[in-house]
């Protein structure tokens, strides 16, 4: 609505020519949610509005993530895209942990210990594999699925990737098979954020200006 420039909606929130960013409410509400709920231990239902709070205020930060990550205002450039995987990666996290699935199946403890253990290493290593290959959303995903890991690990890597650089360069069949697989999934992926976030309008800071 801000970028569409909507009449009733106020817009910006700017004083003295400085723009304050609504992370900044959103730091401070999850600060003073935190806060409140640790030095009071309330109950119902103030423990439910403070863990509202606390949501909303975790939702504006992270609707910013491109803005702290790379400290910059890239919020309607192609780099602001990185706030629309973080908030869909907090998303599944969370979905996953309220149906009760936890990283490396940490809720499964009862049993043979020597056999959940030698399972959560495999699982780190698919993993660590998995980040290798470049692939740093699945890999968090994968942290909460193993099936997941273990498939990621299996395919190809990303072109740029630490492990295709060291393991397809005398393969260029394989790096050439990657690279059109990743420009597929690019493209895919691109689509999908611009459905959901709106296709980026500004170029990136600090871009080449054209020559007049």
């Amino acid at each position: 609505m801000i970028r569409k420039q909507v009449s009733w909606w106020p817009g910006n929130i700017e004083t003295g020519g400085l723009h304050v960013h609504h992370m900044v409410f959103g730091i401070v509400l999850l600060l003073l949610c935190g806060f409140l709920n640790f030095a009071l231990d309330p109950e119902a239902p103030w423990v439910e509005v403070l863990a509202a709070g606390f949501g909303v205020g975790a939702g504006l930060t992270l609707d910013e993530f491109a803005l702290w990550l790379h400290l910059e205002d890239v919020y309607w450039a192609d780099q602001g895209r990185q706030s629309i995987e973080a908030t869909a990666i907090a998303v599944a996290i969370a979905a996953m942990v309220l149906l009760g699935v936890a990283p490396f199946d940490v809720q499964n403890q009862e049993g043979d210990i020597a056999f959940f253990a030698m399972t959560v290493v495999v699982n780190l290593l698919l993993v660590a594999v998995v980040l290798l290959k470049g692939k740093l959303t699945t890999a968090v995903l994968a942290a909460f699925i193993p099936l997941l890991a273990l498939v990621a690990a299996i395919r190809l890597a990303r072109p740029a990737s630490p492990w295709a650089k060291r393991r397809y360069e005398d393969e260029p069949k394989k790096l050439e098979k990657a690279t059109a697989r990743d420009r597929k999934w690019e493209r895919r992926r691109l689509r999908l954020l611009d459905l959901v976030g709106g296709a980026p309008s500004e170029p990136e800071p600090g871009a080449s200006k054209p020559a007049s």
